[in-house]
């Protein structure tokens, strides 16, 4: 598995002499380079759970660069994708980047431009990760309390008071008072700014 600081870039192209090309360019720099010569092989992978992208030539044998994109949006997890083409149009352009490519590269491209492209996405990528694991955490941390407590620490996130809470929910301000306690234990707050973050993090009570 590869690290934070290096990451993983899936390269899916059917013309080897530039698979070739772009993974001796990428491996230069350190990165781990995986290598597919259509998105049906691409698919065959489980999806990756450190930081990856994708490099991905719009023209492909079978499923195309633009219907893998969708792909991966409806069934497996977001991957940041760099679009290479050696026949780019505006409406393939436009195409790509509403469904959210990370970038869009013309064949001849400069390596440089690929390079940073790369490193850009694996940074986004790897926010991505650690944003989707601390929400992970935070709902871990909820299952830990109990249907009252969970009433309980919903009233405080919106600012009530203990005895206001209390009054809400029939029950004495000692009472809440000992409900609250085990809630910031139990979620591991440090304070009522730190319980109101993970609420926020992890969209619990949105609507």
């Amino acid at each position: 598995m590869a690290s934070v600081e290096t990451g993983t870039v899936f390269v899916v192209d059917d013309d080897q002499s530039v698979r070739t090309a772009i993974a001796r360019l990428l491996r230069s720099t350190g990165l781990d380079v995986v290598v597919f010569g259509s998105a049906e092989e691409f698919l065959s992978e489980p999806p990756p759970e450190h930081p990856s992208c994708v490099v991905l030539d719009v023209r492909l044998p079978g499923v195309s660069g633009l219907d893998l994109q969708e792909e991966l949006g409806q069934s497996r997890r977001e991957l940041p994708i760099i679009f290479i083409t050696g026949h780019g149009n505006v409406p393939i352009t436009v195409r790509a980047m509403k469904a959210g490519a990370f970038d869009f590269l013309e064949k001849p491209f400069d390596d440089q431009a690929l390079l940073d492209a790369v490193q850009w996405a694996l940074e986004r990528d790897h926010h991505y990760l650690k944003a989707r694991a601390e929400v992970a955490l935070v709902k871990h941390r909820l299952r830990r309390l109990t249907p009252r407590e969970r009433e309980v620490m919903e009233l405080v996130v919106e600012g009530l008071l203990n005895k206001q809470i209390g009054g809400l929910l029939g029950a004495s301000e000692k009472t809440i008072k000992v409900h609250r306690a085990r809630v910031m234990r139990k979620m591991e707050a440090e304070s009522v700014a730190d319980l109101v973050r993970m609420a926020e993090k992890a969209g619990v009570f949105s609507d």
